[in-house]
């Protein structure tokens, strides 16, 4: 029998589970090795019965914590897509604030009526057996997860950063540039794709394993920039895990 799948977003776009509906021929496929129980984007049905949950958005009120509880009793694989659900993503911007600020400045006079408080990455609350990186995800990269825990094999995510791929595509270094990037203490496996258009790594796969801290404090001294300038880059996506450092 086919393992049965299921998607649940929270607090997020929703675009990483757009890149999966957009996978055209390749869900085809796909479908030929799962069977697909829930997903809010592309479908009307729903069940509580499923092999595998893949999980998009970050934990942002009390209630989510109940929900993602009964999704890991229900599942017996948990995967996170997407920054938010890997990382907090764009959602932990909130958590440089008092909630109740935050809440003010979102919903002004009705912020009593909204129950909400620091986002979080969703292994903050439940155990996580698999992670797809980025924002959004890479579809290559997702079919590589799913490939892998249908095979019973640990998926292969890079633990090197950006600067890594940047080399091998031959990109000039966004320093070089005169633009601040925070590609040497972020993790691969985007191909470096911001920087091959000509844009910086915005920090969107999160940290990577074992950071080199001091070689980082190196590029920002050569560049006249302080460890300061480079927590205040980090923060648009590194909210929760500045928050626990």
């Amino acid at each position: 029998m086919k393992p049965k799948v299921a998607f649940f977003d929270f607090a997020g776009c929703e675009g990483d589970q757009l890149q999966i509906a957009n996978l055209e021929e390749d869900l085809l496929a796909l479908l030929g090795q799962v069977e697909v129980v829930s997903f809010r984007e592309v479908m009307k049905e729903h069940s509580d019965d499923y092999d595998i949950a893949f999980v998009e958005g970050s934990c942002t009120r009390l209630q989510d914590e109940d929900r993602l509880k009964q999704i890991r009793k229900n599942a017996k694989i948990v995967v996170a897509i997407g920054s938010c659900a890997t990382i907090g993503g764009i959602n932990a911007l909130r958590n440089y604030r008092e909630i109740d600020d935050a809440k003010r400045i979102v919903y002004g006079d009705s912020a009593n009526l909204f129950d909400a408080y620091t986002a979080r990455p969703i292994d903050a609350i439940i155990p996580v057996d698999a992670y797809v990186h980025g924002c959004p995800i890479d579809k290559d990269e997702f079919l590589h997860v799913v490939k892998s825990l249908l095979l019973g094999k640990k998926p292969d995510i890079p633990t090197y950063p950006v600067c890594v791929e940047c080399k091998k595509n031959e990109n000039i270094c966004a320093f070089e540039r005169g633009q601040f990037c925070v590609g040497p203490v972020t993790r691969a496996g985007c191909n470096s794709c911001c920087i091959n258009e000509g844009t910086i790594c915005w920090g969107c796969r999160g940290l990577v394993d074992n950071p080199n801290e001091n070689a980082q404090k190196e590029v920002l001294i050569k560049n006249g920039l302080t460890v300061d300038d480079a927590i205040k880059k980090f923060r648009l996506y590194f909210g929760w895990q500045e928050r626990r450092r």
